[in-house]
């Protein structure tokens, strides 16, 4: 399938920020975005790639009512010497089609949809911010689009891909955040939604966010919906401890993402020999651990924050201060290398990185049917 370019006259075009140093996250966008449809009996078709812009559905439109959705996220990063690079993009394509089947929506063909992300960066390079610590975000998502006031699955879908320059997720930036442990509610329950990329997922933690927000916590900490004792993964990231020298953090049970960063992190722990654990680990266990001396570290994972240290937990109206390491905090490598790869500063020994040119350069493949 031919992807049509439709490229916006300069006139047209967007300002680009000037201060690479207050980029913020999500509030900037680029010039282009990629569409594709996918209709029943047909099959994904019209891809193009075309001005960004507003789109018009009708009221009632399925993804309005019954919030058949999905998303990824990623990241494009400019080396020094001007190229640049992805971050094992064919995770965050396989993981779409994950959250696909789980949504009963149209798979699509791994290697199309990477070619439709370079296609669209080549068309806007110029928007990859320069500075470190700052990147391309790349925002691929589908939705529902039958017009149907019906509980059923679309027959009829559109996928995106839009792009904008983002600087750090968190105000805090590197610096320890403060996290809550949220009892008042549950964000997803075994056989649900909490393992995809869906909006009800991120939905079920607004509220709870808020209210963390407003009492002083950048984010919240949750546990198992089921005894409300186990931990599970904070908002925006996935969540580490390391305990007496162990690093552990929750294991993938179908309540929290498979992050793509807690993986890289969990792989790199491993080639520097340091003990990993994924299971279950209570909040009680957390705790009984800071008692007693052997919380060295907490921290965080994901695409939009890369590696956050937590400086402090609070749960049951008290606060836990999770002291600082002497010597370089695990977090702290963990951020330096992986960011390092990304920007082209280190090695990349697990061939983890994708230049750009290397997407453009492939045979355009085929989008699949549903």
């Amino acid at each position: 399938m031919n992807i049509a370019i439709h490229p916006v006259p300069p006139a047209e075009r967007r300002a680009k920020p000037t201060d690479e140093s207050n980029l913020g996250f999500g509030k900037i966008f680029s010039d282009h975005m990629f569409t594709m449809e996918w209709s029943a009996g047909k099959g994904w078709h019209d891809a193009a790639i075309g001005k960004y812009g507003p789109i018009a559905f009708e009221p009632a439109t399925i993804v309005f009512h019954y919030g058949q959705t999905i998303f990824e996220g990623l990241k494009a990063y400019r080396t020094k010497s001007g190229d640049i690079n992805l971050f094992r993009p064919d995770r965050n394509c396989a993981r779409f089609n994950i959250s696909a089947s789980r949504l009963d929506m149209p798979n699509m063909e791994p290697d199309f949809m990477l070619q439709a992300i370079g296609m669209l960066l080549d068309m806007d390079r110029d928007w990859v911010p320069k500075s470190y610590e700052t990147s391309l975000y790349i925002r691929p998502f589908m939705i529902a689009t039958e017009p149907y006031l019906g509980l059923k699955s679309s027959s009829s879908f559109l996928f995106f891909i839009i792009t904008g320059p983002v600087g750090a997720y968190y105000p805090e930036g590197f610096n320890p955040v403060k996290i809550q442990v949220c009892e008042k509610y549950s964000r997803a329950g075994p056989g649900g939604l909490g393992s995809v990329k869906t909006a009800a997922n991120y939905a079920a933690s607004l509220l709870a966010e808020k209210e963390a927000n407003q009492a002083g916590f950048t984010q919240v900490l949750w546990l198992d919906a089921s005894e409300r004792k186990y931990l599970e993964e904070v908002g925006s990231m996935n969540i580490f401890f390391k305990i007496a020298g162990t690093v552990i953090t929750p294991p993938l049970t179908g309540t929290t993402l498979d992050g793509i960063t807690r993986s890289s992190a969990i792989e790199l722990l491993k080639t520097w020999n340091i003990p990993v654990e994924e299971r279950r680990i209570s909040i009680d266990e957390v705790l009984g651990a800071h008692t007693e001396g052997k919380l060295d570290e907490m921290f965080g994972t994901g695409t939009a924050a890369v590696i956050s240290p937590v400086g402090l937990l609070h749960y049951q109206g008290r606060d836990y201060s999770i002291p600082a390491v002497e010597g370089e905090p695990l977090a702290q490598r963990l951020f330096e290398q992986l960011m390092g790869m990304q920007y082209g500063l280190k090695p990349d020994p697990l061939g983890w990185i994708v230049p750009l040119d290397s997407l453009i350069e492939r045979p355009l493949a085929a989008a699949t049917a549903r």
